[in-house]
């Protein structure tokens, strides 16, 4: 059986360290994983994704509609554009804020109301929460990707807190590890 997760958001955001992380964590764990690279203008503030996949063997790190296991999205717009992706039952972790694209920067466009609603009215099983607000709590908004991955850890009994707190001292620049840690605690734990 493999696990599909789908990493999405906005460039800048940290789906690369997030990516990372969880290679590392689930690698750690003896699962085959595939990570693909990075989609998206993310140079730009553009859409990116990022496929993580793992199991007992996986031949392709693409994952395809309807078979993403879980969807973690640092934001609620990309959540939406990449649900078609999920998979009956699957899990949307989102971060609630909201960063407008560059239709809605220029006016040629307004940003959608009632997302999370929308979502769940799909059918989604949405958790939803505000992992920025998090991260500023624990020192930084850039690791609203951290706090993310806390919540998400909640998801997978298999793997313990100390093995994703080991991955985390692995994957981080040791003069961001307190505050990645402090993200990590929050996330899981709200």
């Amino acid at each position: 059986m493999t696990t599909n997760v789908m990493i999405v958001g906005v460039g800048g955001q940290g789906s690369l360290l997030a990516s990372k992380l969880l290679g590392h964590v689930v690698l750690s764990k003896g699962y085959d994983v595939k990570v693909s690279e990075v989609h998206g203008m993310s140079q730009r503030g553009g859409s990116v994704v990022t496929y993580v996949r793992f199991g007992d063997k996986v031949y392709s790190p693409v994952i395809d509609k309807g078979e993403a296991d879980y969807i973690i999205s640092f934001e609620t717009l990309e959540a939406a554009r990449y649900l078609p992706f999920l998979k009956p039952g699957g899990k949307v972790i989102v971060n609630a804020q909201e960063i407008d694209p560059m239709p809605v920067i220029t006016g040629a466009a307004e940003y959608p109301e009632g997302l999370v609603d929308k979502m769940k009215e799909a059918g989604a099983d949405v958790d939803a929460m505000d992992a920025l607000g998090l991260a500023s709590k624990a020192g930084s908004s850039k690791a609203t990707n951290i706090v993310l991955m806390g919540r998400f850890s909640n998801y997978f009994k298999d793997i313990t807190k100390e093995e994703w707190l080991k991955a985390i001292e692995e994957c981080v620049p040791q003069k961001f590890l307190e505050l990645n840690l402090k993200a990590f605690e929050l996330g899981r734990s709200e």
